[in-house]
């Protein structure tokens, strides 16, 4: 038995709840602990309830009633999906953090609600705490003095972090134009000053909207110091009052663009981003056909190449660029873009420009940054981590995370690899100076010259944010666990550390089964493995048609297969399924593809009904911290499931294809 696994020993429940007596222990003293709070607020008032209530007949009745609903919940409850175990190698989810889940249950008896310090007390703190943690983890720089300085804050997921993002970089995006309108309008002494000590001033709306973030935040930075300057109190308010009326958040998007002359702005991301930016396009009203899809490369990566082809063609027809998305770890294949190449084709864009704002989806990958940071917050050094693992992490994909502080917004979920209760993610913010932008509050008063919206009051959350009321108990679950396992490689690193071990283990089995099975069928791992998420595809030998590789796979699949209408237990393992649709692959990728499986080319249409416009594939989600054994004698669940692969492959082969539709 070694101590290296002591500490995750401790932090997990376990899959066959080891560490029971350990919640119960915490439960039941949070629990006591909060009845003496109350009791303790004012111990002068009587009872609101009387002791002899018990002995009330509708008392134990009620009673009865909510232990009958209780035991009829826990019973719907035993049919669910069993992310705890081993067994389970399919979604984004796994067993929790104890710290975490007790600070969940501790934390909910207060129930605080983090849309301001008002109601939510001590929790909107430890909301922003988290902010500035992940944004460290990030690169982002949290001290006061610092500019800019990054902030962050929780959201339901990944999807509204996601939705949030864009809304905020929109803000600044166009916010030059109806800045240039208010001191126009404001006129007198005023603009001719301003016009005079900014030479930005007098750019046109194209010109503007393509100037970097902070060159925004800057112009209105001193173009507000100057009109304070002036010591008119009525004067600062007409012109703000005419600066809000001015941006698109007050006229509209469409009337906004039209007033400026200026094409509606597109978003770049690639092929393999989540649904959710096609709906974040919509509910900002930009329009989903103002999402541009950027090819990948042939491991999934957003292609540089395609990217730079995309921008000259919005060049060419002067269409703005509101922000280019780059993932950290697509949702389908765990694939790492490469970020530090966005950055430097952006900074050269700037040079032209023609700037757009970065937001990196790191709702999958996003911790594990975790492992790139030592203690001290600077990047691990490339060879030092590149001698704890056999092939993580490659050069571009360690560049991707070290330039992870150049991008303006990161979405990342604490409740995917943070192993925390839903709902919990995140969205981090290079620059706490654009929450003043989508504040609904009054008004912000520079004090002086030098004054920084660095100075807001974040307490008042609901103020800034997407979100109005939302759940405390959230950000005291990642405030405690993100205390007991700090975000560095000595602490959370080292647990998304062995998560990657078991992908690159698994990488090795499934080598040496393609090897076993080359008589029978071609196993294969169709894109490299950036984290801990592998896809695999399989084709019985001999098979040249797409249709009956996917019928064969699908059968494999269904022993599989997760369903709340069976025993659990009938389920040796549960996983996950992708679908590869030919519309997002590039020719050469659909050859190199096809080639590996020995498939007939013509047999990939872009559109059909019989299973020929994808590519189905087995996708395993390696979140489990006990997929190989912790101490001697514990089960090799990875082992056991290449057991069971194999066992079934062959089983299908033997029955033949009569029988893949069953």
């Amino acid at each position: 038995m070694t101590s290296e696994y002591a500490g995750s020993w401790a932090s997990f429940l376990g899959p066959l709840g080891e560490n029971g007596e350990l919640l119960e222990r915490w439960v039941v003293d949070a629990i006591r602990s909060h009845v003496y709070w109350r009791r303790n607020f004012h111990p002068e008032d009587p009872p609101a309830i009387p002791s002899m209530a018990r002995l009330d007949p509708e008392f134990q009745k009620m009673v009865v009633k909510t232990e009958h609903a209780l035991h009829r919940l826990d019973a719907r409850l035993k049919r669910s999906v069993p992310w705890f175990s081993p067994r389970y190698v399919g979604h984004m989810a796994s067993d929790l953090m104890l710290p975490g889940l007790a600070a969940r249950i501790l934390a909910t008896l207060y129930n605080p609600n983090n849309v301001s310090e008002d109601a939510g007390g001590p929790a909107v703190s430890m909301e922003l705490d988290v902010g500035e943690q992940l944004a460290r983890m990030f690169g982002y720089a949290t001290e006061e003095s610092a500019k800019p300085r990054a902030w962050g804050h929780l959201t339901s997921g990944g999807t509204v972090a996601n939705f949030e993002g864009l809304w905020l970089l929109r803000a600044v995006r166009l916010y030059g134009p109806a800045l240039v309108q208010a001191v126009h309008e404001i006129g007198g002494t005023l603009e001719s000053e301003l016009l005079e000590k900014q030479p930005l001033l007098k750019a046109s709306a194209s010109q503007l909207i393509h100037l970097s973030m902070d060159r925004v935040l800057q112009l209105r930075r001193e173009v507000y110091a100057h009109v304070l300057s002036c010591e008119d109190p009525e004067l600062f308010e007409d012109f703000h009052q005419r600066c809000e009326e001015a941006r698109c958040e007050s006229m509209g998007l469409a009337s906004f663009l039209a007033q400026h002359e200026i094409a509606p702005p597109v978003v770049l991301a690639p092929a393999s981003a989540h649904y959710s930016w096609t709906r974040a396009m919509k509910l900002l009203g930009l329009g989903k056909a103002q999402l541009w899809s950027v090819d990948v490369d042939d491991h999934m990566r957003l292609s540089p190449t395609a990217l730079q082809e995309r921008l000259d063609q919005a060049a060419a027809k002067d269409i703005p660029i509101l922000a280019v998305v780059a993932v950290l770890g697509t949702t389908e294949f765990g694939a790492i873009d490469p970020v530090h190449k966005v950055q430097a084709i952006r900074e050269a864009e700037e040079a032209k420009g023609r700037g757009f704002a970065l937001h990196i989806d790191a709702a999958w990958g996003g911790y594990l940054a975790s492992i790139f940071r030592q203690e001290d917050g600077s990047m691990v050094p490339y060879k030092k981590l590149r001698r704890q693992f056999h092939y993580f992490p490659s050069e571009d994909v360690y560049q991707s995370f070290a330039a992870l502080s150049k991008a303006d917004t990161i979405t990342v979920d604490p409740h995917k690899l943070g192993f925390l209760p839903y709902p919990a993610g995140a969205l981090v913010i290079r620059d706490r100076e654009t929450a003043m932008l989508l504040s609904e509050a009054p008004p912000y008063i520079f004090d002086g010259a030098d004054a920084s919206p660095n100075q807001a009051d974040l307490s008042h959350l609901g103020q800034f944010i997407l979100e109005g009321s939302k759940p405390g108990a959230s950000a005291a679950s990642v405030y405690v666990t993100h205390q007991v396992w700090p975000l560095h490689l000595g602490g959370f690193g080292q647990i998304m550390r062995r998560l990657i071990m078991h992908g690159e283990r698994l990488y090795e089995l499934l080598r040496s089964l393609a090897r076993d099975l080359e008589p029978h069928a071609i196993l294969a791992v169709p894109f490299e493995a950036d984290s801990n998420l592998i896809c695999l595809g399989v084709n019985p030998l001999g098979n040249t048609s797409l249709a009956q590789m996917n019928r064969f796979t699908r059968a494999l699949f269904q022993a599989m297969k997760f369903t709340a209408h069976e025993p659990l237990q009938t389920r040796s393992f549960i996983g996950s399924f992708t679908s590869l649709s030919s519309q997002r692959l590039t020719t050469s990728q659909s050859e190199r593809i096809f080639k590996m499986f020995q498939l007939d080319t013509d047999s990939f249409e872009k559109k059909d009904g019989a299973g020929q416009d994808h590519i189905f594939l087995l996708r395993h989600t390696l979140m489990n911290p006990w997929l190989s054994p912790s101490y001697d004698g514990a089960m090799d669940y990875l082992d056991a499931y290449l057991d069971f692969l194999k066992d079934r492959v062959l089983a299908l082969l033997r029955k033949g294809p009569s029988a893949w539709d069953e």
